[in-house]
């Protein structure tokens, strides 16, 4: 296991002060801190190797493409995809399930033809599905899940038809910290010749990723939730798939020849990626990586998931607590509203202390968490919510952080 106070030093944000408290930071879901080693390579770069990158001839420039280049390889590597050129640079998640919705859509789908997706996604897996409708009369069927937050598989294997065309599922729930069986749902999707999706923002900066032993046809990930640079992401999509699609957005990098009659695009990943890339948050993203990876993904994972099974234990004993989501199968998430008295049946009735209060207060003790519907409006509608408290964890919490978090709650509470 890591040192975790020699981890906490790479931060230095974590020393500094709020409202005279020191900073508890539990809201690695929206986005995590940054390692020195991170903003050290980015202020590197800037300053000493800045050039645009690909089909520059001058030094400058060819070692911005190799920085660039390779960071494409260590994300190859990381997410384990087969080659290079199944790995496309985008800002973020979003960005990576937007480029799909469109281009898939385009070429792959007619009016009628039906997404799957889950009760428990972001916005991010629900709106670009929404505007395929809207222009392409695609349809979208919702695998439902049970009260306490797990997908229902037998419901799911139903909701494929022969105008099924692709699955786009969340492997870990925002919200719940679900962590869905997506090899399983993977196969089932395969068995009826349908290719799946994977929005891996929650899954990537937690678990160790393999895409072929998934065998997900798609995985998306942002580099700003696993400690790198904001508007840098990842999408991974198997060759066969990326030579199908057609080009996302048009210009320069993409093209291969250009003429006032006809222009021919590059090959995948090119094909994708318009514009002049992001070469500098490419080389924070992989140092991000570099750090991952040093302290071990597995390790990483144990750490996460005792901290995470200590917050749940100690969480459940506020009086009047409500968490939200499975008991187990539980990734760094936890979602919670607390009563000024017990509610007479599951989460409703009793008198509930709103959220925005909630987290509102625990800001002036110093501890950040996340308050509101977190961008999963339809699946606070499934739990007859308007939203939740919730803290997600990173590698640099500590379980003295969740004791100040519980005694938090409890003072709060106090005051109601």
């Amino acid at each position: 296991m890591y040192d975790i106070n020699k981890v906490r030093e790479d931060f230095p944000i974590l020393s500094r002060t709020v409202y005279n408290k020191p900073l508890v930071y539990l809201d690695n879901g929206a986005t995590t801190q940054k390692p020195r080693q991170v903003v050290e390579a980015l202020v590197d770069e800037y300053y000493n190797v800045n050039a645009n990158v690909h089909r520059g001839v001058h030094f400058l420039s060819q070692r911005a493409t190799d920085l660039h280049e390779e960071a494409r390889e260590k994300v190859r590597q990381f997410v384990n995809a087969r080659k290079v050129e199944e790995i496309v640079f985008t800002r973020g998640t979003t960005e990576s399930i937007n480029l799909v919705a469109q281009t898939f859509c385009e070429s792959q789908m007619k009016a009628g033809d039906e997404v799957i997706i889950s009760a428990m996604e972001h916005h991010s897996n629900i709106v670009p599905w929404q505007l395929q409708a809207e222009k392409r009369g695609i349809v979208l069927r919702v695998i439902p899940m049970t009260d306490d937050g797990q997908l229902r598989l037998d419901e799911y294997e139903r909701l494929f038809s022969e105008r099924t065309k692709l699955v786009s599922c969340t492997h870990v729930s925002n919200v719940l910290g679900t962590v869905n069986p997506v090899k399983e749902m993977i196969a089932v999707a395969h068995a009826h010749g349908v290719p799946f999706m994977v929005d891996g923002a929650q899954s990537a900066p937690h678990l160790k990723i393999d895409v072929q032993d998934m065998d997900c046809d798609f995985f998306a990930l942002s580099g700003h939730k696993m400690y790198g640079p904001t508007g840098i992401g990842v999408l991974y999509g198997k060759e066969e798939w990326l030579e199908k699609l057609p080009p996302y957005q048009g210009g320069g990098e993409m093209i291969a020849t250009v003429s006032f009659e006809k222009t021919t695009y590059e090959r995948p990943p090119l094909k994708f990626e318009a514009g002049t890339p992001d070469y500098v948050a490419t080389t924070g993203l992989a140092r991000s990586i570099d750090y991952l990876n040093a302290l071990g993904m597995e390790n990483i994972m144990a750490y996460e998931q005792e901290l995470t099974h200590y917050a749940m234990e100690k969480l459940s004993e506020i009086p009047n607590i409500h968490i939200y989501g499975p008991s187990t199968n539980h990734d760094a998430v936890i979602s919670f509203n607390v009563f000024t008295s017990l509610p007479s049946g599951g989460n409703k009735g009793g008198s509930l202390i709103h959220h925005m209060d909630m987290g509102t207060l625990l800001d002036r003790l110093g501890i950040a968490v996340r308050t509101g519907h977190h961008c999963a409006q339809p699946l606070m509608d499934r739990l007859g919510i308007l939203g939740t408290v919730r803290a997600s964890f990173a590698l640099y919490n500590t379980k003295e952080e969740v004791d100040q978090l519980v005694a938090g709650i409890r003072r709060v509470s106090q005051m109601f």
